[in-house]
């Protein structure tokens, strides 16, 4: 028997605007227990795919004049698509997610952790802890020196010298000092999502039968890998997308392997005026834009809503930011793994003695589903009503509904993860592709009619042309 729609999946529901009426279509089916933790890790996984495949379900029906599909929601194959990242596999060779000076340290007075998968953020960590730079990424004594740079010295400390050298650290807090800083403050007082119409533009019309973002052109201007999620669950659901990359940021083609399903990608540098029309050639024909960068990165080339919805009247507007468009923190670059940190997650998750983490990055993950849900939601609306809209969401939003809102069902509660242990081989699927042979999680969105697998696997980054496909 199906268990009755989770709170979660309301509460969500509630936040993206949708009618009331449709959460009886939703059931829940499958083998529980693939993302234990001691906070409500399965209820936030369950509930961001339930309401993203909901508002596919929806728009299908708005698009083409048909009832409501009923959805399920299957455990199982949501915690494969949460653990996708760990998953996948190329030629039977897994990715490691985590370079080396990307963990957790213990400070003068707790812990920092930090991120330095990216050459330029290693390169920015190692000059604000002076560290010489000549040391190989893999070599133990690059971590030994790090970590005697910041047992020294207060977490805090260390946390604002790496962020002045344009770095990615954070002090370990407790949920109890997030919510008294400035920042923790300010994301406590905001919604799980905000949803807006910021322009005016004609109802889109309907479609008839198929896939419902079918003839939908979506520009993904997103990185690992809330965003990328989000994109890619559009690209399963039929939108036409392009990745756009700029060509002098470092990108790893491991994560566009987990991420880059159905999506094609391209390279643009905005600096550059050639490239910069053609990016606006792309922008003129398209449905959706989804921005990932932090907050001020795009919008000194013209990128932001308002000029976006001046310039391409009936577009929806995505964002999506580490640390949210308010507080302190707002320009602050960030991963899942620092907000875990600074949300008071990792200490919820963590022994006494040491922080931890949860069994994924559930705060990507779900908060790319949501990002995918409003999206869909707003093109519903846009249907029924007209106009550009405006989505918003942050990873620390994701990470407040987490530890706050959400509560456990059915006594998932254990801590740890050990995805070798985990029967998913029924959620993976394998294809070729031109990186290789490719293993990756099959999509948890799913509607009765709905699509089961992506059209085409990924490729390899920025080989594509800067051309929609329909010419």
């Amino acid at each position: 028997m199906s268990a009755p729609v989770s709170a979660g999946t309301a509460q969500a529901w509630a936040v993206l605007d949708g009618d009331a009426s449709l959460l009886a279509r939703v059931s829940y089916s499958g083998p529980s227990g693939g993302l234990p933790a001691r906070l409500p890790v399965r209820e936030l996984a369950r509930a961001s795919v339930a309401v993203c495949s909901l508002a596919a379900a929806e728009l299908a029906s708005v698009r083409g004049r048909r009832p409501v599909a009923r959805v399920r929601v299957d455990d199982e194959a949501v915690a494969a698509a949460f653990l996708s990242d760990r998953l996948v596999r190329l030629d039977g060779q897994a990715w490691t997610a985590f370079a080396p000076l990307s963990r957790f340290w213990r400070a003068a007075d707790g812990w920092v952790r930090t991120h330095a998968n990216y050459p330029h953020h290693r390169t920015a960590l190692l000059g604000a802890l002076g560290v010489p730079q000549d040391t190989g990424d893999q070599a133990v004594d690059a971590v030994d020196a790090v970590a005697e740079a910041i047992a020294g010295r207060a977490a805090r400390d260390v946390e604002e010298t790496v962020f002045a050298a344009g770095g990615l650290a954070v002090a370990v807090r407790t949920p109890q000092q997030w919510r008294a800083s400035a920042q923790g403050a300010s994301a406590a007082r905001q919604p799980l999502l905000t949803t807006a119409r910021i322009g005016d533009a004609p109802p889109r019309k309907g479609s008839g039968s198929g896939l419902p973002c079918a003839g939908l052109r979506v520009l993904d201007l997103t990185r690992v890998l809330a965003g990328p999620v989000a994109t890619r669950t559009l690209a399963l659901l039929g939108a036409d997308v392009l990745r756009i990359d700029a060509p002098h940021l470092p990108e790893m083609q491991e994560a566009h392997n987990d991420t880059g399903a159905g999506k094609r990608s391209t390279a643009l540098d905005l600096r550059d005026v050639a490239d910069r029309r053609i990016f606006f050639e792309l922008l003129d024909r398209a449905d959706v834009v989804v921005t990932g960068y932090r907050p001020g990165a795009l919008e000194r080339f013209g990128l932001t809503p308002g000029e976006l919805a001046e310039r391409r009247p009936g577009l929806v507007s995505a964002q999506l930011s580490a640390w949210g468009r308010y507080g302190p923190w707002h320009e602050r670059r960030g991963f899942d793994s620092l907000v875990q940190a600074a949300c008071g997650i990792a200490v919820s998750e963590g022994p006494a003695e040491a922080p931890g983490a949860l069994p994924a990055q559930a705060l990507d993950h779900g908060t790319g589903y949501l990002l995918a849900a409003a999206v869909l939601r707003a093109l519903t609306e846009q249907h029924r009503e007209g106009g550009a809209r405006l989505v918003e969401l942050a990873l620390t939003q994701t990470a407040h509904w987490l530890v706050h809102d959400l509560v456990h069902d059915l006594g998932n509660t254990a801590g740890g993860a050990d995805v070798d242990a985990l029967d998913l081989g029924r959620r993976l699927a394998e294809t070729d592709s031109p990186m290789g042979r490719l293993r990756y999680a099959l999509p948890p969105v799913s509607y009765e009619g709905g699509p089961s697998d992506w059209a085409r696997p990924p490729g390899l980054l920025g080989t594509d042309t800067p051309t929609w496909q329909d010419g």
